[in-house]
């Protein structure tokens, strides 16, 4: 874990140095889990956006798109459930004066009881070669099977202190199990207690008897109380879904992480409307492919898993996580959920407007289902930089700090750079730049050796280098050089959008 938190601290002030992510309003000392997103940063967040929308919205002809506001009626949040039940159990240390999500803790310690079976199936499987079958060495093993003791004694009474909000219990078993803060050391806790995540606001003067409301803490609901109005002016048949992506806040007390876990973040969801009883074979059918989203850009499968819920929430009866590996361990990247007919039938109940469905094919009126895929826009930005920052020893032995973005998102695709600022070579080069600008966010660059022009663009994740030389001028061709390879071919200038544009991009191969 040392190494991990060592890497992440470096990535943290990378995003800082390279103009990825600055800490809010940082001349007045910041403020806390709250980030801005820099020149890099928010041209890498708008290619996520843009390739998640064109997966869902463009790709699939049954999915449509919406913008809803982050204002919305009180009454919507009691509806949901989140007034009454969206809590965090947190419990303090009395030494470090920390602060704690309980289940955290007890989800941390479950996680390093799997990371011991995890180690001994691995140690088996490269000793045992071809021939080590896993399931039978988990059912055998007694390291093994003595630890999947552990946990599922744990969790037979984790799950049901959480379902049953059992804070006396949580307590009772972050003590049993001697679980230490990490920062003191210590086992001196308070006891749990819940506490509500949204924040609230006055909508109207104070003259005029101001209203309470509240800042979004999902955008789901936004989805579900248009889903009438998108369903009759789209006329649109079960099946079909909405999709948006939008800023949700919640107030974390546990805030951090960096933006894994912030106070203002962002959402991608898409609420997919079904017929009752078909939602099980929806619900498989997002999870893989929500999962084939993750793989297409190239991350490799063993940084991703996927976590059943063991406690399913009320309004769900089904749910999955896609964690991904980053340097502080498998975390929750993507939510699937099966959140069944909860969501319209309350806003039904709640609002007296009928929110069902006619069905042509049955000639009968019901509550439609929902599958939900719910993926933070924050941490994918943080899983991808994260599994793209790179040390690199070169042959030379020099070094150098490279980004792997897949080509397809990085921030910049292509950096032009005049071998030298004179003979003409500026001015060939902004000749090419002005061509390429209208295809790809592109950048000019002619200050310093090309070597460290290099360096600067691998650190910015820019996939392509064009380097204008003297031959430019006498055969119209530059040298491209590949960020990952650093390999260097030569080709004709009127190739260049052609072979960037086939080498960045991301529409599934046939």
């Amino acid at each position: 874990m040392a190494k991990g938190e060592d890497i992440f601290k470096k990535i943290i002030a990378h995003c800082k140095e390279y103009g990825f992510i600055f800490p809010s309003s940082e001349i007045y000392d910041g403020l806390s889990a709250v980030y801005d997103y820099g020149q890099n940063g928010a041209e890498l967040k708008n290619n996520i956006k843009d390739y998640w929308w064109r997966s869902m919205v463009q790709y699939h002809e049954n999915i449509v798109g919406l913008d809803s506001a982050i204002f919305m009626h009180p009454t919507v949040w009691k509806a949901s459930g989140h007034l009454e039940a969206f809590n965090d159990p947190l419990i303090d240390n009395k030494d470090s004066k920390k602060r704690y999500r309980a289940d955290v803790l007890i989800e941390d310690h479950l996680a390093k009881l799997e990371e011991k079976i995890e180690k001994e199936v691995s140690k088996a499987a490269k000793k045992f070669g071809d021939s080590f079958d896993d399931k039978m060495f988990r059912e055998t093993n007694p390291r093994v099977q003595a630890n999947q003791a552990k946990i599922d004694e744990i969790k037979s009474r984790f799950v049901p202190a959480l379902e049953n909000e059992k804070l006396d219990e949580l307590r009772q078993l972050i003590e049993d199990l001697g679980i230490a803060c990490p920062v003191s050391g210590s086992r001196n806790w308070t006891d749990v207690r819940q506490f509500n995540l949204m924040f609230s606001t006055q909508m109207g003067s104070a003259s005029d008897g101001a209203s309470k409301i509240y800042l979004r803490p999902e955008t789901a609901q936004g989805i579900f109380v248009n889903y009438l109005n998108v369903q009759k002016t789209g006329r649109k048949k079960l099946p079909f879904g909405i999709a948006q992506i939008g800023k949700a806040f919640r107030n974390e007390i546990v805030a951090r992480q960096f933006i894994f876990r912030m106070r203002e973040f962002e959402q991608m969801e898409m609420q997919f409307f079904v017929r009752p009883g078909q939602e099980k074979e929806w619900f498989e059918y997002w999870k893989e492919e929500r999962m084939r989203w993750h793989l297409a850009l190239g991350i490799p499968e063993e940084m991703f898993r996927v976590h059943t819920h063991d406690k399913l929430a009320h309004y769900a009866n089904a749910a999955v996580d896609i964690e991904f590996k980053f340097p502080f361990g498998f975390k929750e990247l993507e939510g699937v959920h099966s959140r069944t007919d909860f969501d319209l039938g309350a806003h039904q109940k709640f609002s007296g407007k009928k929110l069902q469905y006619f069905d042509p094919e049955t000639e009968e009126s019901y509550v439609p289902y929902v599958v939900e895929t719910s993926i933070g826009l924050d941490r994918t930005f943080l899983a991808i930089l994260t599994h793209a920052y790179k040390e690199e020893t070169l042959e030379d032995g020099s070094e150098r700090v490279v980004m792997n973005i897949p080509p397809a998102l990085a921030p910049v695709k292509i950096a032009v750079l005049p071998l030298v600022k004179k003979d003409g070579l500026p001015e060939k080069g902004r000749e090419i730049f002005d061509r390429l600008k209208y295809d790809f966010h592109c950048q000019y660059e002619d200050k310093d050796a090309i070597g460290r022009r290099y360096r600067r663009q691998d650190a910015t994740g820019t996939p392509y280098c064009i380097t204008i030389d003297h031959q430019t001028l006498e055969d119209n061709t530059v040298t491209i050089r590949e960020r990952d390879s650093m390999k260097q071919e030569r080709i004709p200038t009127e190739k260049i959008a052609g072979v960037v544009a086939a080498r960045t991009d991301l529409r599934p191969k046939h």
